[in-house]
């Protein structure tokens, strides 16, 4: 499982985080990121409302997905992961790295100065993996420690309600 997670990681660029704000409500923001692993490495600026919000409440949520044509194709995650800023200078440097191999086009920015910008990594406590290659809705759920998985669980049964149509003439699977 922990190998299939990684592989989605790495086949994308960019996820939804969703954080908590002070007033209770939750703020679902897109941003870039590179994995070193299981570990997801992102950039915010320490003015924003994501930043002050990952200090008051680490627990933040994450998808990660693209759009597929073909729904039956669909590979993402649905993370729960603990956030905390990248301090070590070695580490935070590794981090940026990552992210600028991840997106080239950011070689031609400055690197992020540490005054005004954070590396954030975060830490994933429970990721829900959907591959509907497996079958429409198929998902299973992990749970992780420091030293690696925890729990799993099995696959749910599909709960979407779809079928795969039987019409010999309907390839599109309507």
């Amino acid at each position: 499982m922990e190998d299939d997670i990684i592989a989605i990681l790495d086949a994308n660029r960019l996820m939804a985080i969703s954080t908590m704000m002070p007033n209770g409500w939750p703020q679902t923001t897109l941003v870039g990121y590179a994995n070193d692993g299981l570990l997801i490495n992102f950039v915010v600026s320490r003015a924003g409302q994501k930043f002050a919000n990952i200090q008051r409440d680490q627990r933040i949520a994450i998808a990660i997905s693209r759009d597929y044509e073909d729904p039956g194709q669909i590979k993402q995650l649905s993370i729960a992961a603990e956030a905390s800023e990248v301090t070590d200078p070695k580490q935070r440097d590794h981090a940026i790295d990552l992210l600028l191999e991840r997106r080239p086009s950011m070689k031609k920015l400055e690197r992020p100065n540490p005054s005004t910008a954070a590396v954030m990594r975060a830490a994933a406590r429970i990721v829900t993996i959907s591959d509907y290659t497996k079958g429409f809705g198929h998902a299973d759920t992990v749970t992780l420690g420091p030293a690696g998985i925890v729990d799993m669980q099995a696959a749910r049964p599909d709960d979407w309600g779809f079928t795969p149509s039987t019409d010999p003439r309907d390839d599109s699977g309507h």
